[in-house]
This record gives C-alpha cells, sequence and structure tokens, in this order.
C-alpha cells in the first residue's frame, strides 16, 4: 500500500512539503507505540534521511525508542556525523549494527531460485539476515529511510536492500554483493529489476511479511544550478512504491552520451568518502560512459584506507583491483577471500578490466599503496589546481589550456553512460 507519493522530474519538495508528506503517511498508518527508524549512514547524507529521521523524532517523540543506521559493512557513525546527518534528534537512541555479530537468520531463499535468477551465474542459497532488533525489539512500527538511486550492486538502492544489506550478515551481504558482481555490474545499474533485487523480493515475501516496515524513499536530483533538490517522495509497505521512484530516478539521476567520454573527473567530498570502498562509486558510475583508452581523475582529498572494514581493508591490499578473470581464480584458489566474497565483488567492480585508466589523487595513502592496488597516482594538491572543483561546473567543462573534461561532484547521486553501453 502507498500512504503518499509526489514526484516528477520537474517537482521541488522543500523541507517542509517532505515533513508534511511524511506526516499525511504516518497519520495514515495509525498510532504505534514502539517505533525504530532504520536510515543510511553519513555515506548517503544526501537523501535526505536524516532530516526526515528527525521529523519522525519529532511526530513520535518517546515512542520512536530506536535509531539504527542501516551500516552494512561501512564503520560506525561518529557523534559529529550523526549531529551533522541527524540534526536535533537525541544520541542516545542511535545503535550500532555489527554485521558480523548482530545478525539473525529469519529463513534461506533456495539455491534453484538464485541459479535461476542469476541465469547460473552462482547456485547457492542465500540467507535472509537482519540485525536482531528487528526480530526482537518488540516494534509495532520500523521505518526504513533512503534515497532511490542507481546502484551498482542491486541496480537501483534503496527499498529492502536498506533492510538485507544495511541490517544484513556477513554471509548475506557477501553472497549478494558477489551475485551482483559475477553476474555483470553493467547489466545491473540503474535497473529495478535485477537478480540480486529478485532474491531479496523473495526473501521479503517469504519472511517480512509480519514485520510492521514502511518504506520512506527520496528520488534527489539538481536544478538548473546544479543545486540537490528532491524531486520526489514515496511513502509505502511494499514495492509498488519502490517501483515509481526507481522511474522517476531513471528519469533525473541518468545521463546518456552520443559518444563515450575521453576524460571524467569526480570529486569525492572527504567526509563522505574516506575509503576506495565508497570512492570506487567514481568507477562504478562512470565506467559506461568512460571510452576505450580514456581516463578516470578521482580528487580524493578525504581518502585514507581502502576497506571500512579491517579484514576487507587487507584482502583489498593483498589481491589488488584486478580483472573479473583473475579474482574469480582467486578466490577459487584462497580461502581467505572465499570467506569474504563481497571483498572479491568489490574488488571486480574497481577494476576497469583494461579498458581505462583510473588516477587516484588521495589525501592520505601513498603512492605506493595506491599503485599496489593496480591504480595510477598523482599529486592530489597539483591535481585540484588544474581541476578546481570550485571552478568546474558539472558536466562539461573546457580548461583554459583546451582540453575537454567532464566533471561530477558526487558519483554517488548518479549514473552516467554512453547509448551503446545501456539498454534497458
Amino acid at each position: 500500500m502507498i500512504y503518499f507519493e509526489k514526484g516528477s522530474p520537474d517537482t521541488l519538495l522543500t523541507d517542509e512539503d517532505i515533513r508534511a508528506g511524511l506526516y499525511i503517511a504516518l497519520d495514515k498508518i495509525g498510532r504505534r507505540n514502539r517505533v525504530l527508524a532504520i536510515p543510511p549512514d553519513i555515506t548517503r547524507y544526501h537523501s535526505k534521511a536524516g532530516l526526515l529521521t528527525e521529523f519522525a523524532w519529532q511526530y513520535f517523540g518517546e515512542r520512536l525508542t530506536d535509531i539504527l543506521p542501516a551500516l552494512g559493512t561501512h564503520a560506525s557513525m561518529t557523534d559529529p556525523e550523526v549531529q551533522k546527518m541527524f540534526g536535533s534528534t537525541p544520541i542516545s537512541l542511535f545503535r550500532v549494527h555489527d554485521w558480523r555479530k548482530d545478525v539473525v537468520t529469519l529463513g534461506e531463499v533456495p539455491p534453484e531460485f538464485v541459479e535461476s535468477v542469476s541465469e547460473g551465474s552462482v547456485s547457492y542459497s542465500w540467507p535472509a539476515q537482519v540485525n536482531r532488533l528487528l526480530v526482537e525489539g518488540g516494534y509495532d512500527l520500523i521505518l526504513s529511510f533512503g534515497q532511490v538511486v542507481p546502484h551498482e550492486v542491486i541496480g537501483m538502492a534503496n527499498y529492502n536492500k536498506n533492510i538485507f544489506v544495511g541490517t544484513g550478515g556477513l554471509e548475506s551481504i557477501n553472497k549478494s554483493h558477489f551475485l551482483g558482481a559475477v553476474f555483470g555490474m553493467e547489466r545491473i545499474m540503474g535497473r529495478a529489476d535485477t537478480p540480486v533485487r529478485k532474491v531479496l523480493n523473495y526473501a521479503s515475501d517469504h519472511f517480512l511479511k509480519d514485520m510492521p516496515l514502511v518504506y520512506v524513499q527520496t528520488v534527489i536530483g539538481r536544478d538548473h544550478e546544479g543545486n540537490l533538490v528532491v524531486r520526489g517522495l514515496y511513502i509505502g509497505d511494499d514495492e509498488e512504491c519502490f517501483i515509481k521512484a526507481s522511474e522517476l530516478s531513471l528519469q533525473v539521476n541518468f545521463e546518456m552520451f552520443e559518444k563515450p567520454l575521453d576524460k571524467v573527473v569526480v570529486y569525492l567530498e572527504p567526509e563522505e568518502f574516506k575509503s576506495t570502498w565508497l570512492g570506487n562509486k567514481s568507477i562504478y558510475r562512470t565506467r559506461m560512459a568512460i571510452a576505450d583508452g580514456g581516463e578516470l581523475v578521482v580528487l580524493a582529498p578525504g581518502l585514507k584506507e581502502f576497506g571500512e572494514d579491517a579484514e576487507i581493508d587487507r584482502l583489498i591490499r593483498k589481491y589488488g583491483y584486478r580483472s573479473a578473470t583473475e579474482i574469480l581464480k582467486a578466490v577459487d584458489e584462497n580461502d581467505d577471500l572465499k570467506q569474504n566474497l563481497s571483498a572479491a565483488a568489490h574488488l571486480i567492480h574497481g577494476s576497469t578490466e583494461g579498458r581505462f585508466r583510473v588516477t587516484y589523487c588521495p589525501g592520505s595513502i601513498s603512492k605506493e599503496e595506491i599503485e599496489s592496488v593496480n591504480y595510477n597516482h598523482a599529486d592530489l594538491s597539483d591535481m585540484m589546481r588544474t581541476y578546481d572543483p570550485d571552478r568546474l561546473v558539472e558536466g562539461f567543462n573546457t580548461l583554459p589550456g583546451g582540453e575537454e573534461v567532464f566533471y561530477i561532484s558526487n558519483p554517488a547521486l548518479g549514473l552516467w553512460s554512453w547509448k551503446e553501453n545501456f539498454k534497458l
């Protein structure tokens, strides 16, 4: 059921508009006495989920008893990050999800189903795992907040991904990421109906039927001046509102080009992107747009590590970003990678398959470290002078020397492709 929907490529929702839309939906749902909120973390700061969570707290008061950021494998939020994203919401309400320890398994998606929807790419079962709070917390309403936007693992972010991956466990995250990587990122991004989504939908239909879940989903675009604006708000308890949000997201978050791009420059906001685990969205979201032999320059002032999880960081350093064939061979031959399939999937996603160059310009990681994982390195200060984010505009730029570059200030907010590389 949809409780509220409003959106179009030209819609402009103010903060008061989204507050009003949320409250209309909550009034329709009716009184609830014990509420859990599941927003994304600081890496989805621009989703407006922090503001919506604050509005929910203002609506419910003490009846909103817990807030569980959907960390997935990400590092836990610091108090300053919580304050920045969630405003006046009390820090005492926040809980930390531990994807290795805090989960319960609700059931298993059978291997026959996984094999069928993945066209034989994998044939394992998939455990539907969630944080134990969802099961043991005694809630009569669970609000899942987030942004629908193209995504490399599942096609379109949010909906039940926020539950099964954001609050999921080691095995479920590993296997879902690996499924997406082996099936093929380019076959997934920008699509609402993908093998990974089918697996999660199966799990929702079979194991979440009695859970009081309501999804609050935004679509964020840019106005004519390049400012971020809310183009849609969809609130409901089933897949319908996600499908509508996905259709709008494809209209406002996806850019198609008549010819491939020779040079793309991406800026990674330092408070949001501190690892290549997150920063490689610069690769994922642009890879279908970049020409063979082209270059991606990543300005990454906040970059200080490869993986936000210590073990994943170690695996990235050990194996590096290599072709899918090489990583799959490494999975077969090495138990540490076999037991961390999300790391293997990330290494596949982060490789260009030798098609174009990636030049990272990091804040804190050394030249030797960057080159050890098979990326090129350039000095951040030098490259920031050449490609000054304060002077570049979103999209095409011609520099004083005549060089043409395509500039993206936040890769997490969109998807870019040459028309020959994207077919619905």
